[in-house]
């Protein structure tokens, strides 16, 4: 199969690699998808960098966790019926070598989810790192319905995915953007309310917003830079679901937190329990079918430009999603 993969952490131009590697072979409960579009999240482009600490864990890595695709083959244990059902995957490199930047990906079956023939494929392919974790942050302490969320980063790819959540679930959403000319895009994007940060006194903009009611939960794409705007939003026993910080190792008020009774949910997705990745899969799918959430697609290259297309998504992640056509046929 055609492939790219890297053998070391570096520069996009300096270790990815382009070429023919065996076709893979699905197992015990797995599924082969041929893949016809390879999402590209900055959790990726981390792990290609060793971002966060992190290391190879394996001797060669086929990147990207989320695609899209059809399968067509599956191992023991799967139901044949499946062959020709398309899908869109996750998690295809979390504790696995082999990814979706490549004409075939193998995973476990519950990781292809059915994707509707009325649901293009460039959408779906991004879906599953930043969807997931939008819908862990917005559901992991439970419904929303009648809550107030406040969503912050809500253009970047979690928080699109978290406002179409949040607003389906039937809370009211609260958005946080970065600049004036945004503002109507998160609001046609599903937030209920937006405030720009570059505003200033951006607690007091927010509570306006919800009649002066605190918020219940925030679904929090910069702990550190938003912690005391978050405790003066926020109700006793309220929530913070973060899922990145600027600084790694920020000072936390602990008194403050405790006084209110604040939990602090921290996530990596890689690692929540498979029934939430479940329930995620299928409300996601839905507000593709629904139209709820749409991505924004800045750029799709073929998969020969693949560090082109790492360097193009660290720099376009406020503009849109990169993705990798791999059959050229993104139907």
């Amino acid at each position: 199969m055609r492939a790219a993969w890297y053998d070391r952490q570096g520069p996009a131009r300096e270790v990815l690699q382009v070429g023919e590697l065996p076709d893979p072979s699905p197992g015990d409960g797995e599924v082969r998808v041929r893949v016809s579009v390879s999402g590209i999240h900055v959790g990726d482009l981390g792990k290609r960098q060793g971002w966060w600490g992190s290391t190879m864990s394996y001797p060669r890595v086929v990147p990207h966790g989320d695609g899209a695709g059809t399968i067509d083959a599956v191992g023991p244990g799967v139901d044949p019926g499946r062959v020709g059902e398309r899908v869109w995957v996750y998690l295809a490199q979390s504790y696995r070598p082999f990814g979706t930047a490549a004409e075939y990906t193998v995973v476990p079956a519950a990781h292809a989810v059915t994707l509707p023939a009325d649901v293009p494929y460039e959408q779906a392919a991004g879906l599953g790192i930043p969807g997931i974790t939008a819908h862990r942050a917005i559901f992991a302490d439970g419904p929303v319905t009648g809550q107030r969320v406040l969503v912050t980063g809500a253009l970047g790819a979690v928080g699109r995915a978290g406002l179409a959540v949040a607003r389906r679930g039937g809370a009211t959403v609260i958005a946080t953007v970065r600049t004036p000319d945004q503002v109507d895009a998160v609001l046609a994007a599903g937030a209920h309310h937006a405030v720009d940060t570059s505003g200033g006194d951006v607690a007091a903009r927010i509570l306006e917003h919800t009649g002066g009611e605190p918020i219940d939960r925030v679904a929090e794409l910069a702990f550190d830079a938003n912690l005391a705007t978050n405790l003066e939003v926020l109700r006793y026993g309220g929530v913070i679901a973060t899922y990145a910080t600027g600084e790694a190792e920020p000072r936390i008020p602990y008194w403050p937190l405790g006084f209110k009774n604040i939990t602090v949910r921290f996530l990596s997705n890689d690692d929540f329990p498979e029934p939430a990745n479940e329930a995620a899969a299928t409300e996601l799918t839905a507000a593709l079918v629904a139209g709820d959430l749409r991505y924004p697609i800045a750029a799709r290259l073929p998969l020969a430009e693949i560090a082109q297309a790492h360097e193009l998504a660290e720099r376009s992640a406020a503009r849109g999603r990169v993705v990798l056509d791999i059959d050229g046929n993104p139907r």
